[in-house]
Parts: structure tokens; sequence; C-alpha cells
């Protein structure tokens, strides 16, 4: 007898997950066809796509706040991994889709510039629209695998793209991801923060201290209970509509604080004096090299020309200087502009 273990696991979904919850068998599919995995179900086989992906190893070497070479500071790596952490912890508790929660996590920010967002902001300038959640679609659909994309479920797309602004996402493993990245990066800033010396902890406020915790394991604890208590009440209300019921929800406190904390990182840290200055060093570096590349096209790596002739120039540079690493960004730099003695 030939046991298929993806429709066990597929079986096993529709037993326990919460009706609420985005089902493996359910999915919309993939813009390509291609047969099923008798193992994985569609939402595995995305994560191990991400997982395998060019643009999944070169997160270890881009910023995440801090542009210094320290393995004690956060990268755009270790987000993505602890976006993913929390957002499966959300997601058993509330008995949604944990695979579809993982793989969104992990491959949300696959489209961010070296830099973080100083790259992200030097290159909206430069060009009049950046957005990384877009670019990070643009990865999984057209730049991975030699142009060919990842062909990911509509649901894990759709995920990637909404992580970030005004739009929800059509699922609610989408939408845990949504808030939980917001949650993630807040709290491992002000650690990261008060690691190098940027923030010392007198500086926050009384207030958020009292309600977030003193330690960072206390303020994602406070953060992502009251996003599982907030959001199951809604899921028990039968008096809830499904559009409700498919986003997260917090209490007005835990909003009111995060709005608060956030503010306050943009002020004293985001655009504080340290991060002021490694901002303009990365913009200087990104808006040469994007000057150099217009005036000598020539020099692009084979892939990116091949956009560029298809897409424009300026799509071409903008997908290479994008997917670069802060690392190689730098070398970069330095071959073409910084004379090496003989």
């Amino acid at each position: 007898m030939e046991y298929n273990i993806r429709q066990e696991s597929e079986a096993v979904e529709k037993k326990i997950l919460s009706p609420y919850a985005m089902h493996s068998i359910d999915s919309k599919g993939r813009k390509k066809y291609v047969e099923p995995c008798e193992i994985r179900t569609i939402f595995q086989r995305d994560r191990d796509r991400i997982i395998h992906s060019k643009s999944f190893r070169k997160l270890k070497e881009k910023t995440q706040v801090f542009i210094v070479k320290d393995d004690f500071f956060r990268t755009r790596l270790t987000h993505v991994l602890e976006v993913s952490q929390i957002a499966r912890t959300v997601a058993r508790a509330l008995r949604l889709n944990e695979d579809l929660v993982e793989a969104i996590s992990l491959g949300h920010d696959l489209g961010h510039t070296c830099f973080g967002h100083s790259g992200e902001d030097t290159l909206k300038e430069i060009t009049g629209h950046f957005k990384h959640n877009e670019q990070s679609l643009r990865v999984v659909d057209k730049l991975e695998k030699q142009r060919r994309g990842l062909n990911l479920s509509f649901e894990v797309r759709d995920g990637i793209l909404n992580h970030t602004g005004r739009e929800y996402c059509k699922t609610l493993e989408g939408n845990v991801v949504k808030i939980v990245d917001r949650i993630t990066y807040l709290c491992h800033d002000i650690q990261d923060s008060l690691s190098v010396g940027v923030l010392r902890e007198s500086e926050i406020p009384k207030d958020l201290l009292a309600y977030l915790g003193h330690t960072h394991s206390e303020r994602v604890n406070t953060l992502t209970k009251d996003l599982i208590i907030e959001t199951r009440k809604i899921l028990e209300n039968p008096n809830v509509g499904i559009e409700e019921k498919i986003k997260t929800h917090q209490s007005e406190e835990a909003k009111e604080m995060m709005a608060k904390l956030r503010s306050f990182m943009f002020t004293r840290v985001y655009r504080g004096d340290f991060c002021s200055r490694e901002r303009k060093k990365a913009h200087y570096i990104i808006e040469f090299l994007f000057s150099y590349f217009l005036n000598h096209p020539e020099e692009l790596p084979e892939k990116y020309r091949f956009i560029a002739e298809e897409e424009g120039l300026e799509r071409g540079i903008t997908d290479f200087i994008a997917g670069c690493t802060d690392g190689y960004i730098i070398k970069l730099f330095k071959d073409k502009f910084i004379p090496t003695p003989r």
C-alpha cells in the first residue's frame, strides 16, 4: 500500500486547525502548476524553496539597524528567524497554519536592500519609487533561480507583499506575521540599541517600561500574549464577521504603547545621531554606484544586464543594488573608486 504523507498532513490540518486558518488543501495554488509533493504540503514546500534560495542566504550579511560587523547584533537574517519563531507561537495558540506563517515570515524581507532602511530610502529617492515588500515579491516571482522565480503559492506571495503597509493580508496567518514583524523589530531594536550604547534604559519612558517590561523577553511576551488573547476574543465572538476574524487584534493599551514606542525609537534611534551618520555614508555609496552603472551598464552582472535590456536600465541597476549585501557593495565601491597600492 502506498502512503501519501502530504494527504495525511492535509487531513490532520482539517481536524485540528481553526476554521479561520488557511488549510493547505484550500490554497489558491501557484501561478504555474506543478505536481504536488507526496511528502510536503504546499506551504511546507514554499518554506523550503525560500530557505534554499540565494536571497535568503544573503540576509545574513544585510543590515537590520546598525551597520556594524558584530556577531551580537541582529542582521536581516536573525530578524526573519525571530519573526518566524514568535509568529509560529501565535499561530499555534490560535490553531492556525504554522507552515504558512513560517513561509511568509522567512520570505517577507528577501527584497530588503543592503544597509537596511537607509538603502531602501536611497533607492526610493533615486528612482522615485521603491518599497522593500514589493521588491521581496519581485525576488520570489522574477529574480530567483535565474529569473524563473520560486513559483510560490498565492497565500505566501500575498503575505510577503502585504506584511507592511495599509492593506491587510487575505489570510489570518499573513496578518499574524504583519503585526509580529512590528513587535519583533521594536523589541529587538531596543535590545541592540542598549547593547551598542546608542540608548540607555533610563532614557526609555517609564510608562513604556512599566507596561512592556525591563527585559527583551518580557517585552516580547507582553505584546505576544496580548495579541493572542485579543485575537482569540474576536475569533470566539459569533457576532463578528469573517472580515474582522481574519485580522489580528490588540488591546487599546497595547496599540497605544506600541505606537509610543515606535515614535520614541524613530526619534531617539532610527533618526538619531549615530544612525544618521551611518545613513549618510550608505546613501553616498549607493548613489555613487547607481550613477556609475547608469554610465557603464556593460559592467553590470549578466543577469542584471538582461533585466536592463528588457525592463530598462534603471530597473536592472535597482535590482542589482537591492540584492547586494553590505560587505559586497562596500567592496565593490572600493574596487571601483579607491586606488589599490601596488
